[in-house]
């Protein structure tokens, strides 16, 4: 479950970055592997904040490892932080957002994803989503 203020008893054991890669109205979604966590679900490119690292050093490399594109802080726009809470533990996830100006050449990283597409916000929320991906892309777009 996704909160906007803390819940009571909150007791994050990670962070996590997300962003919303936008052009012309559609969103990047990348294809999660079996193996992985969340496998064969769809979901933007994300990831675990490493120890010493901040929210912004955290979304370049993570958007660096698992599209190949290279971006600078002034192309990520801060969106929110929001408290997410799971039955088996919590977590804070910080979500961005980058508007691209033109169509990048996507390099997905095989050992973590399959496939990438580009959907509008509205067509994800008809696929496999990785968990509560749908409440935030919601939330963020007013769907």
């Amino acid at each position: 479950m996704v909160y906007d203020i803390v819940p009571d008893a909150f007791d994050p054991i990670f962070e996590v970055v997300s962003c919303y890669m936008e052009y012309e109205g559609s969103i990047l979604l990348l294809y999660r592997n079996n193996g992985k966590s969340e496998g064969n679900k769809w979901g933007v490119p994300a990831g675990k904040i490493d120890a010493g690292e901040s929210e912004w050093k955290a979304m370049i490399r993570e958007i660096q490892e698992e599209t190949g594109l290279g971006v600078v802080p002034m192309q990520i726009e801060y969106l929110k932080k929001v408290f997410v809470r799971y039955p088996a533990y919590d977590f804070v996830y910080h979500m961005f957002r980058i508007e691209l100006k033109s169509k990048q050449e996507i390099l997905i990283n095989p050992k973590e994803h399959q496939l990438f597409r580009w959907v509008i916000p509205r067509e994800a929320l008809t696929m496999n989503l990785v968990t509560d991906l749908d409440e935030c892309i919601k939330m963020f777009y007013a769907i």
